[in-house]
Parts: C-alpha cells; structure tokens; sequence
C-alpha cells in the first residue's frame, strides 16, 4: 500500500514537474518573442533613422539648390532690370534725335536769315542799296527780331532735352539721396516726350508742400517711364479704335503724413477688372506680339516696393481710364536702405 502510494507521489510530482516544465517553456517562449519584438523594434529605429537622415541629405540639398536658383532669379532680375532700361533709352533715341532735330533746323536757318540780312542791312546802312532802302529796313527790322526769338527758343528746348537726358540717366549706385520729386517727373516726361505729345496732352497737378524724399533716382524715374510709356499706349489704343481728339495724361502728387503720393492718370481704354490682379506679374501683356515684353509694370512694381519700400496699386474705369498711383515713405525704412 505504501509503495502504491509512493508510485502515485511519483506519478503526481513527475506530472507537476511536467506542468512546471511547460509553464517554464511557455515563459521562454513568451520571453523570446518579446525578446524578438524589442530587437525588431530597434530595427526598425535604425532604419527609420536611415531614413530620416537620408531625407535631412535630400531636404538640405533641395534648399541649397532654390537658394541658388533664387540668387539667380535675382541676377536676372537686375539684368532684366539694366536691359528694360537700355531698351527703354533705345527706344527713346530716335524720338529725341527728332527732338533735337527740328529746333536745330530753325535755328541753322534762322541763323542762314540773320547772316544774309545782316549783310543786307549793313550795305542799306552804307547807301549801297539805293532806292530799296526805305522798302527792306521796315521788312528787316521786323523779321530780325522774329529770328533771333525763335533761335533763343529752340536753343533753350535743346538745352531743355539735353537735361532732361542727363537727369534721368544720370546713375545712382543703387543708393538713395534725396531728391525732388516733381524734378523727377519733370525730366522722367521730358526725356519720353515723344511717346505721348501725339496723343496725348499732358497736365501738372502738383502738391508743392512735398519735400524732397529719399531716392534711387535713375531707377525711379525708370518706373516713372514705364508708367508714362504705358498710358500714352492705353490712349493710343482710343485713338486707333477712331478718336480723332487727342487724350490728356495728369501727374498728380499730394504730401500724405507719412507718405509722398504720385499719380500718373490717363484717359485711355481702362483696364477690365478680370485681368487687374495679374499686371504687375512679370511677362504679363495685353499687347500684341512684338509690342510689348510684359516687364514695364513688373520692373515699376520691384522699383516702388522692393528698392524704396512704397506702395503701388491702380484704378481703373473701363472706357473712362486708369490711374496708376504710388506712395513713398518721407523717410528711407531700414530694409531698403542696401543697395
């Protein structure tokens, strides 16, 4: 009885050790898959920092590469800027030469008239001319006085325009000084006199409470050309559509308290309001081929807001006009202030 006893204590103990065995092997089991998942788990860490690093690479290497490609959009930018410019100029000569052509001819022949009259008389005064005497002297003494006028005047429209040229070329270094603003606009539409005199009447508006403010004058009148070059078009174009009169274009100015605003009002076709948001978008036209780059208003905007940290908008009323306006800061901000 005892010894069956002893073999059931054995039996028992043995399926004991067999259950304690397979909690044993369970646990290991248990612990070697956790083991597995924590070494999955840093894997998995690793490669994602792979990843994140191999990213970091390639996001550093795509912003150096639209730092670069911004700095030459920039170079272009200012190269667009100097072609507009020279562009402009090139346009401009021929008007000017014919500016400065015909003053010039009447005076070569109102000086020819004063060197043959002159002669004339001076044989009437030594009684060398006999009986005409009494008939030319009225006749020169009237027409000598004519001459030298109209000579005195297209001297003064030469010098005039020869001014005016050297004013708005005149290069700046890309550095501000303080300038008049109304000697800006005047010299600005004497030099592009030859784009609007034939359509266009123009007309003075000017606050002369505006003081001087600061300028990179060379670049701001090349906004102020373009401007101008853009409203003798906007009137050419009523012209063509077959007006005979002629239009007007006004520049405004008004001291502001913190500002100094320009105005440059044409009466011309308008501008439709669907389109007004894009015109100062670069290569943005409504001319037709060969008429226009689509830089004028872009190079107007970057002059005004980005070199002298001002403001420029537009008004317009289709078949009534446009008014293009700009306000300058009386004193130069801090972030404009480089070249």
């Amino acid at each position: 009885m005892s010894e069956r006893r002893s073999f059931e204590e054995m039996e028992e103990d043995l399926k004991a050790q067999e259950r304690t065995i397979a909690v044993l092997i369970n646990a290991a089991e248990r612990y070697q898959k956790s083991r597995g998942s924590a070494i999955s788990l840093l894997h998995d860490n690793a490669a994602l920092e792979k990843t994140v690093e191999r990213r970091t690479q390639e996001l550093e290497f795509h912003r150096r590469e639209l730092e670069q490609t911004l700095s030459e959009l920039r170079s272009t930018q200012s190269e667009l800027l100097q072609a507009q410019k020279l562009t402009a100029i090139g346009q401009l000569a021929a008007g000017i030469a014919h500016e400065i052509n015909t003053p010039m001819q009447f005076i070569n022949d109102n000086v020819s008239f004063l060197a043959s009259s002159f002669e004339e008389l001076l044989t009437i005064i030594e009684g060398e001319a006999g009986s005409r005497a009494s008939g030319d002297i009225p006749y020169l003494r009237e027409e000598i006085p004519r001459a030298i006028g109209q000579t005195k005047d297209g001297i003064r429209r030469v010098i005039g325009i020869v001014e005016a040229m050297k004013k708005f070329s005149h290069p700046s270094g890309g550095r501000k000084e303080m300038a008049d603003i109304h000697d800006c606009l005047d010299s600005t539409a004497a030099v592009a006199s030859n784009t609007w005199k034939y359509v266009a009447d123009l007309r003075r508006d000017y606050d002369l409470s505006c003081p001087l403010i600061p300028l990179i004058r060379d670049e701001f009148n090349q906004a102020i050309l373009n401007l101008l070059v853009n409203a003798a078009d906007a009137i050419g174009d009523t012209l063509h559509g077959g007006s005979a009169q002629k239009g007007a274009i006004t520049l405004r100015t008004r001291r502001l308290p913190q500002s100094v605003e320009i105005q440059i009002q044409d009466t011309g076709t308008g501008i439709p309001e669907a389109i007004r948001f894009r015109i100062f978008e670069p290569f943005f036209t409504t001319k037709g081929v060969g008429k226009g780059t689509g830089q004028g208003l872009a190079i107007a905007y970057s002059i005004i807001v980005e070199k002298h940290g001002g403001e420029i908008g537009v008004d317009s009323i289709m078949g009534m006009g446009t008014t293009f306006w700009i306000r300058l800061p009386l004193e130069a901000p801090e972030a404009t202030n480089a070249p």
